[in-house]
């Protein structure tokens, strides 16, 4: 017979910032001190540049404030102008994925979702081309690639720019290749939630040399020196202090990624056999970021919706996170696009009732995760109960 475990003192959350230990973070910032120089490109920006260039496997790189901003001027180095068409992506996905479109004047187009990776359809997105597609907005959901391959194709074949968002994918690859060697560009976000962070941060890669020396001006105000502007750019750089962190946060990821890998086994284990649940598990080939781990509520063999488990873990202190709800598709200012009508998404639509995010971070402890599991088992038997008994 399971029995309920005890609530946690306090609140477990889906995620908790990778912090080092304060005296190394004190000790990156000795240079940045010494030199006086806190932003513009120093020396530790530039040195964390390079070595994430060297491990994300990018053709050419930068850093930026945030990963949103790297979006943006991503999507603006491509050539992609304000007016100039429609850009197909994915309504499962964070709000800043098809903000950045919005921002950057493009008329996003949803297609539905692979009921797989969760990641675009390449067959919805095929569907969706029409004369005033410029471009595909992917995105790496959870940390699991797209169909690159596929999507590829299709962007060569229409003559159409292919960006991808990363900001689950740090450290995926996909076909043996790293993500940031996909597409026209990828977007990293290092926001603290994120594996790798700078508390605020992001990168881009671009496979181009030219649109990656277009993006340097979009990101520093279009300056080229000091007598020339040359285009209109925003500020978008990641600062000495930010980079300071991002060093340290780096030397510790080894671990970080094992205790998680370790996690995700052990998750594994707790919930094989409970009814109505079950893990997204990687497509072959695939070695995927670590980010988050995601169950999918069955709610006819779970006997219980996704929100009522949601809403039932609380009672635990488990704070999950239904993620991605609501779809994109279904804020009232992107209602109206083309491909948002419920019909038109039905994988999209399932997916997002189903979806939640469990805690994965290298805090938890075993027994944390045994107490989760446990939860989740219990909660779950309880609807079969109550029908038996009644």
């Amino acid at each position: 017979m399971i029995t309920p475990p005890p609530p946690f003192e306090q609140p477990v959350y889906v995620t908790r910032p990778l912090l080092p230990p304060l005296e190394a973070f004190a000790q990156a910032l000795q240079p940045v001190w010494a030199s006086g120089w806190l932003t513009n490109a120093g020396a530790v920006q530039q040195s964390l540049e390079a070595r994430l260039t060297t491990l994300l496997g990018a053709p050419h790189l930068s850093l930026y404030g945030n990963g949103t901003l790297a979006l943006v001027v991503g999507l603006k180095a491509l050539g992609l102008q304000p007016g100039q068409g429609e850009v197909i992506t994915t309504p499962f996905t964070f709000p800043a994925t098809v903000h950045a479109l919005h921002w950057c004047g493009l008329t996003p187009v949803f297609a539905d979702i692979d009921p797989h990776t969760l990641c675009l359809s390449p067959e919805a997105v095929r569907q969706r081309i029409g004369p005033r597609t410029v471009g595909i907005l992917g995105v790496h959901v959870y940390g699991q690639p797209c169909d690159v391959v596929a999507l590829e194709a299709l962007a060569q074949r229409h003559h159409l720019a292919l960006a991808y968002d990363g900001a689950h994918a740090f450290g995926t690859t996909a076909q043996g290749r790293p993500v940031a060697q996909w597409g026209d560009a990828t977007m990293y976000s290092f926001h603290a939630t994120k594996l790798f962070h700078t508390a605020e941060g992001g990168a881009l890669a671009l496979r181009s040399a030219a649109h990656h020396r277009q993006a340097e001006l979009l990101r520093n105000f279009g300056i080229v020196n000091e007598d020339t502007v040359a285009l209109p750019g925003i500020n978008a750089k990641l600062n000495e202090i930010q980079a300071a962190l991002g060093h340290v946060v780096l030397d510790q990821l080894g671990p970080e990624r094992e205790r998680r890998a370790a996690i995700r086994r052990r998750y594994a284990q707790g919930l094989a056999g409970v009814p109505g649940v079950s893990l997204l598990t990687l497509p072959e080939g695939v070695e995927d970021s670590l980010q988050y781990l995601v169950m999918r509520v069955h709610a006819g063999a779970a006997g219980l919706s996704r929100d009522e488990l949601h809403a039932r873990l609380k009672r635990y202190n488990i704070i999950t996170r239904r993620y991605f709800y609501p779809l994109c598709s279904d804020y009232p200012f992107y209602r109206h696009l083309t491909g948002a009508r419920p019909e038109e998404l039905p994988v999209a639509r399932q997916v997002a009732a189903e979806v939640l995010s469990l805690p994965l971070h290298g805090g938890l402890s075993d027994a944390c995760v045994d107490r989760i599991t446990q939860a989740i088992a219990y909660e779950l038997a309880q609807p079969a109960a109550r029908g038996a008994a009644a």
